[in-house]
């Protein structure tokens, strides 16, 4: 189950955010050691005062297990502010039609449910929801800096990322930056790779006035 939440909805939503803060530390802290920022058992860093969008993946018992942050390239993006060495010197984008997609998390069980290419179900319907998301704002693109690891799984999944550069050791960490399409095709092989039925959000064009 996937749920959108919005800054105007943040409100209504802080115990969700808490939870899905906390899941950042246990993945991004805890299990890769990575050099974020902190606040008690909470992963939060300047970008999260951005006003950003959250899409956050539910297990069957409720439990907030998966997440991802959204962003407009026309502000302040990691790729552009943190990581510029990844764009091997080009231009980071900045277009209305081009968001950037950062902390995709997921913290799932060992019993969770599988789908093609033994990926989890989850990371199925995370990456559907991005792609849902991007086409009720008519996106073209989501831009993203990740690791190798995670160009395979989008790889396996049917949504292949298209480098901007060749990709650099950042701490313990191989990173790249690249894009990854918006369209009904790319949908289409996300869903159909992960056996996933309708829409993981709501039906997209709930979202074209959010």
């Amino acid at each position: 189950m996937m749920q959108l939440i919005t800054s105007n909805y943040y409100g209504q939503f802080t115990d969700d955010l808490g939870e899905m803060h906390r899941l950042r530390y246990r993945v991004f802290k805890n299990r890769l050691d990575w050099d974020v920022q902190i606040s008690g058992d909470m992963e939060v860093d300047g970008f999260d005062a951005l006003h950003p969008a959250y899409l956050l993946q539910r297990a069957d018992d409720g439990r907030i297990q998966g997440c991802v942050r959204l962003l407009p390239s026309t502000g302040p993006t990691m790729l552009r502010d943190t990581f510029p060495v990844l764009l091997d010197g080009t231009h980071a984008p900045v277009s209305q039609t081009i968001w950037e997609s950062s902390r995709f998390a997921l913290d799932i069980r060992p019993d969770a449910p599988k789908a093609n290419h033994g990926l989890a179900s989850a990371t199925y319907e995370l990456f559907a929801g991005m792609i849902e998301f991007g086409l009720a704002r008519q996106l073209t693109d989501i831009v993203t800096v990740t690791d190798a690891r995670m160009e395979r799984i989008l790889r396996r999944a049917g949504w292949p990322l298209r480098r901007i550069g060749t990709p650099r050791h950042l701490g313990n960490t191989l990173a790249v930056a690249g894009y990854l399409e918006i369209s009904f095709q790319a949908l289409v092989r996300v869903q159909t790779a992960g056996g996933l039925r309708g829409p993981a959000l709501w039906a997209p064009v709930a979202f074209m006035a959010a």
